[in-house]
């Protein structure tokens, strides 16, 4: 093993893999090796490449500790689970940068049960769901996503925690949820095991605790600065007067501590052993609730109406059901409001939806190939900024 090293120098860095099992019987051998190898190639800094390292014992740890000391920008990549633990018994992870490996999973001819803007999140097995991102490069997304995860959880807010982060066969990343087998509230839907009255009112009790919930503004978004970033995205594309109003009315949200999901729909939570748990935290932020509306109106009812199926793929339920849902769980929101302020209300998180996917799709879509649904958001804000003249209740 040790006279096949493979390394690598690149300027001041240079990587040595590590293979197979490092123990008494080899480790002068493999020390000599490294020694060789640094001395022919002169660093500033090493990293020793783990990922086909299997074993390491206490000689082992020996070399990596004199290589530590003869230069202190040596660190340890693409660690096995079973690697790292002995490194973090033993203190290393404490003296050194100790970064661990990524298992690789497949998710071919797993079912999709759920999907959003950032990613598929699948079933593996009964016990196992694992969100994959789009973004090929998602490490610091998928991190991000852990933190925001662990702030709702430590809050009090009935949330999935990832318990592992994977790379996808084919490409990419995911993070992984141990969920014995729960449903998504579609599924719950679909099967006919719940019914729409039964699922509102679990996803309104749900959202309530969510949006009781106060946060420390800097540890998550504030909604209120990204939708008036949206607004002014929009101001070459709108009519002054209406680009005026709509952020006017925008920046005269009050600011609000309270925790928001960001992309509240069924294909989010689930449902185990009678809890219902959010499984999609990266667009955790505060704010106003009308943002929360407005997002929901988005996902039971804008989305899909560009879905000229029966049966909507993104949630996989059917256009009634969602409308169904979209107005079910908006009175049970607005419980005791009067039918005029509730008519309101859909009308101001409408309006942020209609101006949230105008922007979006010019930004995704262009003129060109998303001249429908500009014409369409721009012809429903139109009719909707004669009505809407704030944003808050």
């Amino acid at each position: 093993m040790a006279k096949e090293m493979k390394f690598k120098l690149n300027q001041d860095l240079l990587t040595i893999a590590l293979e197979g099992h490092i123990d008494s019987a080899n480790a002068n051998e493999t020390e000599a090796a490294i020694n060789e190898i640094r001395s022919a190639n002169p660093s500033k800094a090493i990293v020793f490449d783990c990922e086909a390292l299997q074993y390491i014992s206490s000689a082992g740890l020996r070399i990596i500790l004199r290589t530590l000391k003869a230069v202190p920008q040596t660190s340890l990549v693409n660690v096995s689970s079973e690697v790292y633990d002995v490194l973090e018994m033993t203190g290393f992870t404490e003296m050194m940068e100790v970064k661990k490996g990524y298992r690789v999973l497949s998710v071919e001819g797993s079912e999709v049960i759920g999907a959003g803007s950032n990613g598929k999140v699948y079933r593996i097995d009964r016990d196992t769901i694992v969100k994959v991102y789009r973004n090929p490069d998602a490490l610091p997304e998928i991190h991000r996503e852990r933190e925001l995860a662990r702030t709702a959880f430590v809050l009090g807010v009935p949330t999935a925690i990832p318990y592992d982060v994977v790379r996808i066969e084919g490409g990419g990343y995911g993070s992984v949820f141990e969920l014995l087998n729960a449903k998504s509230y579609a599924s719950l839907l679909d099967s006919g095991e719940k019914t729409t009255d039964e699922i509102a009112k679990m996803s309104i009790d749900l959202l309530k605790i969510i949006h009781g919930t106060i946060v420390k503004p800097d540890s998550m978004p504030d909604m209120r600065a990204v939708a008036v970033d949206w607004i002014r995205f929009l101001e070459p594309h709108l009519p002054k007067e209406q680009y005026d109003k709509l952020l006017a009315m925008m920046e005269a949200v009050p600011e609000d501590d309270h925790m928001l999901h960001g992309d509240y729909h069924i294909k989010n939570i689930m449902l185990q052993n009678g809890e219902s748990l959010l499984i999609d935290m990266d667009t955790l932020c505060h704010g106003h609730p009308i943002f929360e509306l407005a997002s929901m109106y988005t996902a039971y009812i804008l989305f899909p109406s560009m879905d000229p199926s029966e049966k909507l793929k993104f949630l996989g339920i059917t256009h009634e059901t969602a409308r169904e849902l979209w107005e079910k769980e908006l009175r049970l929101y607005l419980a005791g409001e009067s039918e005029e302020t509730i008519e309101r209300i859909a009308n101001q998180a409408m309006t942020i939806s209609y101006a949230r996917i105008l922007r979006r799709t010019i930004k995704r879509e262009g003129y060109e190939k998303g001249r429908e649904m500009i014409e369409n958001c721009k012809s429903h804000l139109s009719e909707l900024l004669k009505k809407v003249d704030k944003f808050t209740f």
